[in-house]
């Protein structure tokens, strides 16, 4: 593995928290999505603050809220002072991953040494948007421009799943152990220390140990398959990938409200508190064919394994946001990842996918499983993004 700077002052994670991740509409529905971030600000910042350090920004990861700036919004709510900046990212679902990029790039180039960053969403109170000229409401900005393919997720997980061969039997199966695993992490308590109770509630509400293969094959597909003589489709024109889809309600995620935060700090600092802590190793942030954008996570984590000295193999622990089933299938076939290695304890068809919050919740819940663990393998966080993109991040424990 190839040491980035001094190790002292090497960007590191502590205090990883989340909220619960409630589904939209329910638990959590009563809550914007400031009111999600600042209690996990709020005890985040309590965790550091024997440092005496002064927190330089806050960088919050967000895709549908109202603007206004919402890391400084939480961070003005959180009680944070308003000598305390804040800055929000949007990089779709890749956002809270990314803005923990963002502050360890500050803190390895010396340009503060504590930042608190992740993200939040509010899908239930998310505003809604309109175009101008014509009234029509939209639900998603676009995630390319006219002449480019700008498919739905869900779709374009549907050909995904059609173009590399994977069947609705292996994404039904994939999603009932994602619903096994949580449930079981959840019963057994797993989850209790990486959760800060927001509104009275402090567990995740979308798990359930019932949700096995026989109960998800009554599922009915939930898109319709593009035929590849669609201009739009991306792939090569003349075949035909099929009428009937493969991804349902059940191999998919849930939309969700929720909030994961942590501290961006020096090695140094984090010895000095005496905190467990994830140092970063390299981070990766690639396009890819916006037509096919569930497979994004693939080619950056696969250039974070190369700046970071290491083939996938030698990994230990994975966690790719569970959007779909079939993407992360995609992706993990194109790695050739072990996936027993991969969401240890259940990912988000189980737990909820609260899109810029979503990948601050993959380092959560890394951090969690390494932390518990005595494998000293390194860990990889990635994410998919609508538009193709991907994002990825290798962090290893601080001995």
């Amino acid at each position: 593995m190839t040491p980035v700077g001094d190790a002292r002052s090497a960007p590191v994670i502590v205090a990883p928290l989340r909220t619960a991740i409630g589904t939209a509409g329910r638990g959590l529905a009563a809550l914007t999505v400031d009111a999600l971030a600042a209690p996990v600000l709020a005890e985040v910042a309590a965790t550091v603050a024997p440092s005496g350090l002064p927190i330089d920004d806050v960088v919050l990861g967000n895709c549908m809220g109202p603007g206004g700036d919402l890391a400084r919004v939480a961070a003005l709510r959180a009680g944070l002072g308003d000598s305390v900046p804040g800055v929000t990212v949007d990089r779709q679902c890749g956002s809270g991953l990314d803005a923990v990029m963002q502050a360890a790039t500050r803190v390895g180039a010396g340009q503060g040494e504590l930042f608190l960053a992740g993200g939040a969403e509010s899908a239930s109170t998310a505003p809604h948007r309109f175009w101008p000229e014509s009234g029509d409401r939209y639900t998603r900005a676009p995630f390319a421009p006219v002449g480019f393919p700008d498919p739905d997720m869900g779709p374009a997980a549907d050909r995904l799943a059609a173009l590399r061969g994977i069947s609705r039997e292996r994404q039904d199966a994939w999603a009932a152990r994602s619903h096994a695993r949580a449930a079981a992490a959840q019963s057994n308590g797993v989850f209790d220390g990486e959760i800060v109770e927001v509104g009275g509630i402090a567990r995740d509400d979308r798990p359930r140990a019932s949700m096995d293969v026989t109960r998800l094959a009554r599922f009915a597909p939930a898109f319709a398959v593009v035929s590849e003589t669609d201009p739009d489709a991306g792939a090569a024109v003349g075949t035909t990938v099929g009428t009937t889809g493969t991804v349902t309600a059940g191999n998919s995620c849930g939309f969700s409200d929720g909030a994961a935060v942590m501290a961006v700090t020096t090695g140094r600092t984090a010895r000095d508190l005496g905190l467990p802590a994830l140092r970063i190793v390299a981070a990766a942030v690639t396009g890819s064919d916006p037509a096919l954008p569930g497979l994004g996570a693939a080619p950056a984590a696969r250039l974070a394994l190369t700046r970071a000295g290491l083939a996938p193999p030698e990994l230990g622990f994975v966690e790719i946001t569970e959007a779909f089933a079939a993407q992360l299938l995609a992706v993990s076939d194109e790695l050739a990842l072990d996936e027993s290695i991969i969401s240890g304890d259940g990912g988000a068809i189980a737990l909820g996918h609260p899109w810029g919050a979503s990948g601050a919740v993959l380092l959560v819940r890394l951090a969690a499983r390494m932390f518990a663990s005595d494998d000293a393998r390194p860990g990889l966080a990635a994410c998919s993004i609508g538009g193709g993109q991907g994002i990825a991040m290798i962090v290893e424990r601080m001995q």
